[in-house]
């Protein structure tokens, strides 16, 4: 779990098992019959004929003529504000994407600003088309949300200044008992930094900016973090602080659409893809580099590398 995605997928009174089940059941009489208009049809054309395309949020969405995305507005370099009051961002970037993919428009995108809590809630009850909002994909999760395919592989690390002491993990590993590490505030905090320094002393704080003035100061050796906020950090602050150079506690962030419509969920996940993968990739790519620091390899040409 990132540390900063503290929510526990608050529930809902309609599952994926209800929705399934009851689809299921009338896709199943259908085929079963295998009769539609007096005659008789295979079991392929039979649940064809149970499915009713034009229903899906996709159509929906294009209809209305915007699309409308659940997200936060407080956590870079995932969604926040500017100095300007713009709200920007990775998951704004992907956001944006999926409207320029509708719209030929970048900017028929509604974002409805929401707490983590709220994610699931605003997808069941409609309110929103999609969440776009650093989602931890788990298969608690899963059972009341469809996922995309993840877009971040997020993890936590340890962050060093640049002139510290320390320069790389194995440092700090070899250090043992000599070790302190600085993190916020977490019941489970003390056993996620000993799962990656064992022998580590670790000093909570109440606030991101408190453990980084302590790292600042040298109260502490390293600052704990994800490794995604590491990256904004080093970005804002060239030459200031270093990656000691492992990560680990992965965990897959994705977006999140309602259950039950395929037709919607695939078109996303193309839309993903191809950023990651094809036409979109140069999009992709610079939000990366401006959000994270990283530079993507360019994805190979001729046969598809996901496939190898």
């Amino acid at each position: 779990m990132s540390i900063r995605d503290e929510d526990k997928a608050a529930g809902s009174t309609v599952s994926r098992r209800d929705i399934f089940q009851l689809s299921a059941g009338a896709a199943g009489v259908a085929a079963a019959a295998g009769l539609v208009g007096g005659a008789t049809l295979g079991p392929k054309a039979a649940l064809a004929q149970t499915q009713d395309n034009s229903k899906s949020k996709l159509y929906e969405v294009l209809k209305r003529g915007k699309l409308i995305v659940g997200t936060g507005s407080t956590n870079p370099p995932w969604h926040f504000e500017d100095r300007s009051g713009k709200l920007v961002g990775m998951d704004i970037d992907l956001a944006r994407l999926i409207s320029k993919s509708l719209f030929d428009d970048y900017d028929k995108v509604e974002f409805v600003i929401q707490g983590s809590d709220a994610r699931i809630p605003s997808l069941v009850t409609n309110k929103v088309d999609i969440v776009v909002q650093w989602m931890t994909v788990t298969p608690g999760r899963a059972q009341q949300v469809e996922f995309t395919i993840p877009y971040y592989r997020e993890g936590v690390g340890v962050m060093l200044m640049a002139n510290g002491k320390y320069k790389q993990f194995s440092e700090l590993k070899a250090a043992g008992k000599a070790i302190k590490i600085g993190a916020m505030q977490n019941v489970f905090i003390e056993e996620w930094v000993k799962k990656g320094l064992p022998e580590a002393s670790v000093e909570q704080f109440d606030s991101p900016d408190s453990t980084l003035q302590a790292l600042n100061a040298r109260r502490v050796d390293g600052y704990l973090a994800d490794q995604s906020a590491m990256r904004w950090l080093m970005q804002q602050f060239p030459n200031r602080y270093v990656d000691s150079g492992y990560g680990w506690m992965p965990n897959s962030y994705a977006s999140a659409v309602r259950p039950g419509d395929p037709i919607w969920l695939n078109w996303v996940n193309t839309v993903y893809k191809e950023a990651m993968m094809g036409v979109d990739f140069d999009y992709f790519a610079a939000s990366y580099k401006k959000w994270f620091g990283i530079d993507l390899p360019t994805p190979k040409v001729g046969f598809p590398q996901e496939f190898a």
